[in-house]
This record gives C-alpha cells, sequence and structure tokens, in this order.
C-alpha cells in the first residue's frame, strides 16, 4: 500500500493517470454515440412503423405488419381467413439491402378440428419503401414437424399502406 502512495505521489504521475482515465471516458463516450447513431439510423428507417398490406395470392389477403426499428416485425391477419386451419401471429426479422427491405416471419397451422398441428410456414419478402406506401413481393413454403417441405413456394405480390394520425 506504501508503494502505490509512494508512487501517486511521483511528480506527473498523477496527471498521467488523470489522462489515461480522460481518454478511457473519451473512447467509452465515442462508441456510446456510435451505437446511438446507428439505433438512430434504425429508428428513422421507413419501413419502421404499422401498415395495412395485401397479398392478393394468400388465403386471406388482407394483413397488418409492424416493423420494429430492433429489425424485429410482426405479421396478422384474421383467425378466420381459412376455412379448415388456424395460424398464428407471424414472427420475424428484417433488414435493408440498399433501397431493399428483405426479410421473412414464421408462422405455425393448426388443423381447426383436431387441434393439432399441421404446419410451419416461412414466407420471405422484398420490398421497397416509398413514402407511405411500399410494394414487393412475398414467397411462402410450409413445412412438417421435421422441416420438409409441404408445400410451396406460394408467391404473391405485396401492397402496403402505412397507418398513420390524421
Amino acid at each position: 500500500m506504501n508503494r502505490l502512495k509512494t508512487l501517486l505521489a511521483r511528480p506527473g504521475y498523477a496527471s498521467f493517470g488523470g489522462l489515461t482515465a480522460l481518454l478511457a471516458a473519451a473512447v467509452m463516450m465515442v462508441a456510446a454515440m456510435a451505437g446511438s447513431v446507428r439505433a438512430e439510423e434504425a429508428a428513422h428507417d421507413p419501413i419502421v412503423g404499422t401498415w395495412l398490406v395485401k397479398a392478393p395470392d394468400a388465403p386471406f389477403t388482407h394483413h397488418m405488419f409492424v416493423f420494429n426499428a430492433d429489425g424485429t416485425m410482426q405479421q396478422a391477419n384474421p383467425d378466420a381467413g381459412n376455412p379448415d386451419n388456424s395460424d398464428s401471429d407471424g414472427k420475424g426479422v428484417w433488414m435493408r439491402d440498399g433501397d431493399l427491405i428483405k426479410g421473412k416471419f414464421v408462422e405455425v397451422t393448426a388443423d381447426r378440428k383436431t387441434a393439432k398441428f399441421v404446419s410451419w410456414g416461412e414466407i420471405a419478402f422484398d420490398m421497397k419503401v416509398d413514402g407511405n406506401a411500399f410494394t414487393g413481393t412475398a414467397t411462402a413454403n410450409f413445412y412438417d414437424e421435421n422441416d420438409k417441405l409441404l408445400r410451396g413456394p406460394f408467391p404473391t405480390p405485396l401492397a402496403g399502406r402505412r397507418i398513420v394520425l390524421p
């Protein structure tokens, strides 16, 4: 302990230690700001928000999509859209690739009569945002519990309209 006191008492050492601490703090601030800028950029991505989406070739044509700034998204449509199967809301991910938004979501289906698992579906999409609208395509594939392809691919165009306050 005495050695530490002696070392710190040397002329210039305390100021060197103070400079090191100041530099370390500056590096941490810059790193935090860079992370904050990336999060802010994602929050301002034009896809972030809530959308009414038409998929004319899907079993039920009207959907709701929500794109979050953290790269996740949700999809929902009326459960009554398919008379034989019930499907869960879709949960997925998205990313920007130049002018395009690319992503996919997964939903699980069950037989309405038996309440047993039928399949899980993966719906991949590419779209381009233009203000409060987007257009693109989606392709659905459905798999059994062992990940074997059962049905698909089923392509459909997509057209979305942003939900906005008056």
